[in-house]
């Protein structure tokens, strides 16, 4: 049995995986501590998943140096320093995993000034600033994308894929998950949704071309996110457009499921749950991530031929409508979209990273 601490909070793209690794490490024995951030999302999660301990602890992201928010978050990650060198003398881990984003940075810290051997993950196609920063002091980069280990020069990398949530499941039968949302089986259904944090661009898009859409003989999944589900479930109702609204949707099981084509972000934590149940999609990047990652993870996707991709700079109603509903009336090119989306799933991922810390472990 070896201990581990999985530092994975702040977004769900970070907690998600992060929680699968843990599913696998706790199913081979191993016992394990998540270290999460203050925000309301990890703690909602992470009411799902009573059988792990967690932690939270104090993090800001990177500002300018120049910014007299730089201070602040000197002062922030010593404090995150700190409270992760006492849990680790009370936790005793034999390896520190961080899934990315400045909730890691102090738990890799404190791992390699404790001489624990650390592992970040980095899941898009271009790392983020916090993770080539650690990239510089951890024993391995674990990776998402291959594309990526370019970013890591002189580093140990490995691909590992990344890692898709147990609880996901596998397909069920599309007409069961179409009815789960009171919607018909006879309708090709569109599945709209913005990652953890919901896509106000997307979902003023969408309600725009909703009007081109109604007489496309479809029906729309359509998760908003926190804000835009009443104007969105309001305006399918007067464009007589049968639909699902919902700001969140916990069992995205069925959601995947039901789906016909999916319009969505580019986070690879996403990228990673499409492929998996392998969904033709169309993909608007979140135009303002860091380093313009999430057009890069998208590319990934269009060259395998299982996506395609429209800026959300050159989108319009108009042109999001004629994709939509050139996609839906093509169902032979739908089937091959959605086999290459599954050729590029990582199904094993959760199983490497885990393999990957009781090697290091063991050392």
């Amino acid at each position: 049995m070896i201990r581990v601490v999985i530092a994975c909070g702040g977004t769900g793209g970070h907690l998600f995986p992060g929680l699968a690794v843990a599913q696998v490490l706790k199913d081979r024995g191993h016992e394990v501590l998540l270290l999460v951030s203050e925000k309301s999302i990890d703690a909602q999660a992470l009411k799902a998943h009573p059988e792990f301990r967690f932690e939270k602890l104090p993090s800001v992201g990177l500002p300018s140096v120049l910014s007299p928010a730089f201070i602040r978050f000197l002062a922030r990650t010593w404090e995150s320093v700190s409270q992760c060198k006492h849990i680790y003398r009370r936790f005793k881990p034999d390896a520190v995993l961080a899934m990315g984003g400045f909730t890691s940075t102090a738990p890799l810290l404190a791992g390699r000034w404790s001489k624990i051997p650390t592992f970040v993950h980095e899941s898009n196609a271009i790392p983020g600033k916090a993770n080539k920063m650690a990239a510089k002091f951890v024993s391995s980069v674990l990776l998402g994308f291959d594309e990526c280990a370019k970013h890591f020069p002189g580093v140990k990398t490995n691909v590992t894929g990344t890692p898709v949530r147990k609880d996901l499941g596998d397909r069920m039968s599309r007409d069961e998950a179409i009815r789960k949302f009171n919607l018909d089986p006879a309708l090709r259904t569109l599945v709209v949704m913005g990652g953890s944090q919901g896509a106000s661009g997307i979902n003023q898009l969408l309600i725009k071309a909703s009007p081109m859409l109604a007489s496309a003989g479809l029906q729309i999944i359509h998760l908003t996110g926190e804000r835009d589900d009443r104007l969105a479930a309001a305006n399918y109702l007067r464009e007589q457009v049968p639909a699902y609204v919902s700001p969140f949707y916990h069992a995205m099981q069925e959601v995947y499921s039901a789906a016909d084509l999916i319009v969505s972000r580019a986070g690879a934590s996403s990228l990673s749950e499409t492929a998996h149940f392998g969904i033709a999609s169309i993909l608007i990047p979140y135009p303002y991530a860091a380093e313009d990652h999430q057009a890069r993870n998208a590319e990934i996707f269009v060259r395998a031929g299982a996506a395609e991709m429209l800026l959300e700079s050159e989108a319009s109603a108009d042109s999001l409508a004629q994709m939509v509903i050139r996609l839906l009336d093509d169902e032979s090119a739908r089937s091959r979209m959605a086999l290459a989306a599954r050729a590029l799933a990582t199904d094993d991922s959760a199983s490497r990273i885990a393999t990957a810390l009781e090697n290091a472990a063991r050392t």
